[in-house]
């Protein structure tokens, strides 16, 4: 704890890392909608004929066009989001900052060098431009905290209109921050030949793709699950640092599914929510029904009062209220459990067993629903429940140790009671 502690408290403390995380996870409505909008494509190619696959190819051009607006440009949203959540740290918020970091991200994403003089390319307005992205928000709201800072704004009287203030103000650091996007862009192509978002992808391509590995994905898995255990929120701390990169991995699947591409990537933000944290973090279903059945009454009032949040991911009633927080029976199949559903889910995903996630269902889903939703592939669900039932296996013999000495305290404390009635 004394290790954790402040390692915890830096990384909430850093607003820059806070900013990118809300951002990204805001982006992930947008990437929602336009995964679920390929549910009429997947069923098409799951039907493959008849006057079903019909209707669908008839209503499919209605979806595929709320898909293409919103998965192909998350990239600008997250500009825009991660520029008003920093902005909001250091406050100096409002909407002109936000469509500025916009304006950079289409300026460090919009070149292209197809020799066509004035075109705009969109390849990197989605996904490919997501790291980009977080380069926009957090420049462009930095130089404008310098500018103001400085005193390098245009300050008019207070009798002018706040609106019109704001956009004079707003003039320097904005002419500052689209002349270093256009000065970026300006150096990347002279000196490396290449377009700023795939010169910044070179450099980070060693980072990204070991994101994407087993090991990675046990260590966040493990540092989510011991934080959690001593009652700090484990994911909201760790996503800080894996979110970017697992919504990049899901708006890259769901690009190439929607192009008729093959899905390359597992560690998407949906496969850690709907396969490794289904039903909360530990995937704790099993100890709850466990709970409910126990003859002990503490823990089958809690179990009946955690089952409904439980189907739905919420397990905080069971970490706080059994609790499984600092409890010595719970740390091997709380935190140790866990890494053996995620190695087995690894391995059925990158084999082929079940289909790669492509598309980000919503979050907060009954075990199953969301893994179907993600792949388009029953064998999800089956893997989804497979794994329910190795944690419950894991759970039960300490759950049953902690219930032995949990009755033990209570019929103690009866007969106690009773010594005192008499």
């Amino acid at each position: 704890m004394k290790v954790l502690m402040p390692v915890t408290t830096w990384v909430e403390k850093r607003k820059h890392l806070q900013a990118v995380k809300d951002g990204m996870i805001g982006a992930t409505a947008f990437i929602i909608v336009g995964s679920m909008c390929l549910i009429p494509m997947a069923l098409m190619n799951l039907i493959g004929s008849g006057s079903v696959y019909d209707f669908l190819s008839v209503i499919n051009p209605f979806f595929t066009k709320i898909a293409g607006f919103t998965n192909d440009y998350v990239g600008l949203y997250a500009a825009y989001l991660i520029a008003r959540s920093l902005a909001k740290r250091d406050e100096i918020d409002g909407p002109i900052i936000g469509i500025n970091a916009v304006v950079v991200q289409l300026i460090l994403t919009g070149f292209a060098l197809d020799g066509v003089d004035g075109a705009v390319a969109t390849t990197y307005f989605g996904s490919q431009g997501l790291f980009v992205s977080i380069i926009s928000g957090l420049l462009t709201v930095d130089i404008t905290q310098l500018f103001i800072k400085r005193g390098w704004v245009i300050k008019l009287p207070e009798s002018v209109p706040e609106m019109v203030a704001d956009s004079f103000s707003a003039l320097i650091p904005v002419a500052a921050t689209c002349g270093i996007a256009s000065l970026i862009t300006v150096i990347s192509q002279a000196g490396a030949g290449e377009v700023f978002p795939a010169l910044l992808q070179t450099i980070l391509a060693p980072a990204v793709t070991s994101m994407d590995t087993l090991p990675a994905l046990l260590i966040v898995i493990f540092l989510t699950q011991l934080l959690w255990f001593f009652g700090l929120h484990g994911p909201s701390i760790t996503q800080a640092v894996w979110a970017p990169f697992a919504i990049a991995y899901a708006t890259e699947n769901v690009a190439a599914y929607a192009a008729g591409e093959a899905a390359t990537h597992v560690f998407t933000y949906g496969f850690y929510y709907n396969i490794l944290q289904v039903t909360g973090s530990g995937l704790t279903l099993g100890l709850v029904i466990f709970m409910m059945l126990s003859k002990c009454d503490t823990y089958k009032a809690v179990g009946r009062a955690a089952i409904v949040p439980s189907l739905f991911g919420i397990n905080e009633p069971v970490i706080f209220g059994l609790p499984i927080m600092l409890n010595p029976f719970m740390f091997v199949p709380f935190v140790i459990g866990p890494l053996i559903p995620t190695t087995i889910a690894w391995f059925a995903f990158k084999s082929g067993l079940v289909g790669m996630p492509v598309a980000v269902p919503p979050g907060f889903m009954p075990p199953g629903v969301g893994a179907f939703l993600m792949t388009y592939d029953w064998k999800a669900v089956v893997l989804v429940f497979v794994l329910l039932g190795i944690m419950a296996a894991f759970y039960y013999p300490f759950f049953k140790a902690m219930e032995r000495e949990a009755l033990a305290r209570e019929e103690q404390q009866e007969v106690v009671a009773d010594e005192a009635t008499v």
